[in-house]
């Protein structure tokens, strides 16, 4: 039997009480996986031990510790108390029961929800940062410090696309983390997580940073660079710290990998230099905006990198341009390759939409593209993001798919009736897939039925001899084919023997 696998959130303990019955079960949301300083604005930059070999962690932890706070998050649900036979007619006017069957028979009753999480205390005043899946929808918030007071809290703002939130509570002279530098963690650095797993108390693991740059698409909105360790973490670590072993902290705890609900080596924390900025704009404006390009993008492999003619497996392709969006207005067009943006260099997906995300509305950043082999400058004036639209903030993962063998699809006209069918917009031009020989080299490369060939190696198609045309200035490379599928445009490189 194969394993299950689960992102999950880490929020842990629910407990669910109404009268004449109390029940306690561990539960997980499955599918769902600032700045520090004191009240004075001033940052502490003292730093506990040089990074290296370390025989013991206890005067990290000694600093770190106290700095690290429960939360507890009640929310009330209404739930319906069901009566036997609450369907059979005469039943119900025996008990005198609502003539309305759908009602269920049942009466309103009231349920609390507790959910337990962490947070990091991030000015001495009592600003206290944490996940929104921990928070989301509670009516009632208190956070346990470490010295075992308690304290009502408010909630400041909290940011769902980024899953962070930030509290208040009424205290002063509280300890605060030092947050680091996200940005230059290495691969293989030591770390500690710190945080409430399962409600047991305070814990403390190690380990290292296994990776950078991870996406889950398990946060709304998908705003994701996850710094993943193997530093034991479990339901109720999220919303903790994770700190380096100079006790400055680099991460807030947010999601799980696993295959049983339990830890398995795989974690998932928001980088700092990610949650800084969002719990600023929290603080300062209430919410949190974001810079839009409008296209959307997809990853470069081999295939993509031969069929484009790059010498070099670099950037990420154009698939998709918003019509009227700050890349169309900037002269960016579908199969141009982006390979920096605003000088920095441009090889993932996930790096450019969090960039693009982290730059306020209405700024100017400069893209640097390659087109038909020649390399440009163009200059965009970003938009504001909306979660509604699609477009997302500059990039989507996008198909990265395989390719090989003969092309091997039966196609024909695109015509408005097929592009309604499709629910495609009446000016989509190209041939529509009708079928897709399984052991031909379109069925590897992911091409389905349904999809309409917009191109081939830049060229449009608009019938069979358009095909042999196209497939015919493949020469050695993989053709290019540009598809739109159900609305939406990704290249798909398809090697031709």
């Amino acid at each position: 039997m194969h394993d299950r696998l689960f992102l999950l959130a880490l929020c842990a303990v629910t407990v669910s009480c109404q009268p004449g019955l109390r029940t306690v079960s561990a539960s997980y949301k499955e599918g769902s996986a600032g700045s520090g300083g004191n009240s004075s604005g001033e940052v502490s930059t003292q730093r506990i031990a040089p990074a290296g070999a370390i025989r013991s962690y206890a005067d990290t932890v000694d600093h770190v510790a106290p700095a690290v706070v429960t939360v507890h998050a009640n929310r009330r649900t209404k739930t319906a108390e069901q009566y036997p036979y609450a369907q059979d007619p005469f039943f119900r006017r025996f008990f005198n029961l609502p003539n309305d069957p759908s009602s269920g028979g049942g009466q309103q009753q009231s349920q609390v929800e507790h959910a337990l999480g962490s947070g990091v205390i991030v000015s001495a005043d009592g600003r206290i940062l944490t996940n929104h899946h921990v928070i989301d929808g509670a009516q009632d918030i208190s956070v346990d410090l470490a010295d075992r007071r308690t304290f009502k809290a408010k909630l400041i703002g909290s940011d769902k696309p980024s899953d962070l939130a930030v509290l208040k509570i009424e205290a002063s002279n509280l300890p605060v983390l030092t947050p680091g530098d996200s940005d230059k963690v290495r691969v293989g650095d030591v770390c500690l997580a710190v945080g409430n797993p399962l409600g047991i108390g305070e814990t403390v693991t190690s380990g290292i940073i296994s990776a950078k740059g991870r996406y889950t698409g398990m946060s709304d909105g998908s705003f994701e660079d996850f710094l993943q360790t193997d530093a034991p973490i479990n339901q109720g670590n999220s919303g903790g710290a994770l700190v380096d072993t100079a006790g400055e902290f680099i991460g807030v705890n947010s999601q799980i990998l696993s295959t049983s609900g339990g830890n398995i080596g795989i974690g998932f924390a928001i980088p700092i230099n990610m949650a800084k900025n969002v719990m600023e704009q929290l603080v300062t404006k209430g919410k949190v905006t974001r810079g839009q390009l409008g296209v959307l993008v997809q990853y470069i492999n081999s295939d993509l990198a031969a069929s484009l003619g790059l010498k070099e497996v670099k950037g990420v392709l154009v698939n998709q341009v918003t019509p009227g969006g700050p890349a169309e207005r900037a002269g960016v067009k579908p199969g141009d390759v982006v390979l920096s943006l605003d000088g920095a260099p441009v090889n993932d997906v996930n790096t450019l939409r969090n960039r693009v995300a982290a730059a306020s509305p209405g700024s100017d950043v400069t893209l640097s593209i390659l087109r038909d082999g020649n390399q440009q400058q163009l200059h965009a004036k970003l938009g504001e993001f909306h979660p509604s639209n699609n477009s997302g903030a500059g990039a989507n993962p996008g198909d990265n798919s395989a390719s090989g063998g003969k092309l091997g699809v039966a196609v024909e006209p695109l015509t408005e009736d097929m592009s309604s069918q499709l629910g495609l917009p009446a000016s989509t031009r190209g041939l529509v897939v009708n079928s897709v020989d399984p052991s031909g080299a379109a069925a590897e490369a992911g091409i389905q039925p349904g999809d309409v060939i917009v191109q081939i190696n830049r060229l449009p198609v608009h019938s069979t001899s358009d095909v042999s045309a196209a497939l015919a200035k493949s020469s050695d490379r993989p053709a290019l084919l540009q598809i739109n599928r159900k609305g939406q445009t990704v290249f798909v490189p398809v090697r031709i023997h």
